[in-house]
């Protein structure tokens, strides 16, 4: 793979405060590449030279040495000052010589030629599974031997590799040790900061062949692709029931244990899920950051207006293999193969009556709180039902929608047609 490396001439060295070393004199004390007798004791990393060894060090003390002179942010080492640096300045000194995308920092160079040449040069003799990157292969294989020598010193949970360890302790420390340069956010993992800096530059580098629809993350396409697939590789060992996602299986397992974590600080519901209760919040300060490009209706959840979007281009891309009915919505066709299996996955918590729907749990829920949300803004009259407000806002204007076929007589209300419709019936 041929590098094509730009160099600005107006930008010194001084800059950067990179210190310069005479190779001539210097070769012959240089370690090798591929050995690595420098071992940090806190983590296992490696590294061909002792110096390389402290700047990493200062990751553990939080000591940041290197300051960015334009921005004065501090930094533990120099090569994360410099791929900070060429975000100030917008440089970008290596390209692709297949695409000519360019990049600020050789290793994002080098990542990007993987992933789009899908050359995966290293591979663990006993498995053969490959790997783009060479320090993947750092660890010895034990994931074959299912041997695990280390453990943590506060839950007991072991691992096969001290790394993952380390990144495990860091849910007990809550530590984050990477932060965002553009809007601060902290991870506590590497990689999960490199996926997040693609949310400001927009890139979206992973696409399905299928449908051309284009993700910022590969374990994104590779859930939405199951979409076509229909393949869920994860089951609930309770009850059995597949799904497509880990984080929906963990969401399901909830509804067993019955388990609510997050609480509304304003009217003290409860919910299984975080992300529950952020769109709950949303209906006491009725935050609307989303609208329609066609309508203009605004929405809360950028879901719902996805959702609603399909109502004007009148998509529908999930097929019931059944009976071949499509759906514009995943979960209408969920709901859809209920009607087949009579699977009833929501029960009341108060008389263990079961719902194939959450919004029919929802709604009977409410005869035992007695709880009404809808209220006429003529009468004031309170309701359980939004559908049973609007019938009832009928009678105020004098609509009858609902008219009978028989002999054209209308209604107010479905129900009303319906009993006057067996009169009909029971004359014939």
């Amino acid at each position: 793979m041929e590098i094509n490396v730009k160099t600005n001439e107006t930008h010194s060295n001084s800059d950067l405060c990179v210190k310069t070393i005479d190779s001539d004199t210097k070769v012959k004390s240089a370690t090798p590449m591929d050995k690595k007798p420098f071992a940090c004791n806190i983590c296992g990393a490696e590294f061909s030279q002792n110096c390389l060894l402290s700047e990493h060090f200062l990751t553990h003390t939080k000591e940041k040495s290197y300051f960015c002179n334009i921005c004065y942010k501090e930094f533990s080492e120099t090569s994360i000052l410099n791929h900070h640096y060429c975000t100030q300045t917008n440089e970008k000194l290596y390209s692709c010589d297949t695409c000519n995308k360019e990049f600020p920092c050789r290793a994002d160079l080098n990542q990007h030629y993987c992933s789009d040449t899908n050359v995966k040069p290293y591979s663990y003799e006993v498995c053969c599974k490959e790997f783009y990157r060479k320090d993947s292969l750092k660890s010895p294989p034990l994931c074959h031997t299912n041997e695990k020598l280390y453990s943590c010193d506060v839950c007991s949970k072991e691992f096969s590799r001290k790394d993952v360890l380390n990144f495990h302790y860091q849910t007990h420390t809550n530590e984050k040790p990477y932060s965002c340069d553009v809007c601060g956010k902290e991870f506590s993992k590497k990689g999960g900061l490199n996926s997040h800096s693609l949310i400001h530059t927009k890139e979206k580098p992973y696409s399905c062949d299928l449908c051309s629809k284009v993700f910022t993350r590969k374990s994104n396409l590779i859930e939405h692709y199951r979409s076509h697939t229909n393949e869920k590789p994860y089951t609930c060992d309770v009850c059995g029931k597949e799904f497509p996602k880990k984080r929906g299986l963990n969401s399901h397992y909830l509804t067993h244990t019955n388990e609510k974590p997050y609480s509304c600080d304003v009217c003290s519901k409860e919910f299984s899920r975080k992300c529950d209760l952020n769109r709950h919040y949303r209906s006491h300060t009725n935050e609307k950051f989303h609208s329609c490009d066609v309508c203009s209706k605004e929405f809360s959840l950028k879901s719902n207006l996805n959702r609603h979007y399909r109502t004007h281009t009148n998509e529908k891309f999930c097929c019931c293999d059944i009976c071949g009915k499509v759906f514009s919505q995943k979960g209408n066709l969920d709901r859809h193969y209920r009607s087949y299996s009579n699977e009833k996955p929501y029960s009341c918590e108060m008389c263990s009556k079961q719902f194939s729907l959450k919004s029919n749990l929802t709604e009977h829920y409410r005869t035992h709180t007695n709880e009404k949300p809808y209220s006429c803004d003529v009468c004031n009259k309170e309701f359980a039902r939004k559908s049973t407000l609007n019938e009832h806002y009928s009678s105020h204007i004098n609509e009858k929608p609902y008219s009978c076929e028989v002999c054209s007589k209308k209604f107010s209300r479905q129900r009303y047609l319906n009993t006057h419709i067996r009169i009909h019936t029971k004359s014939i």
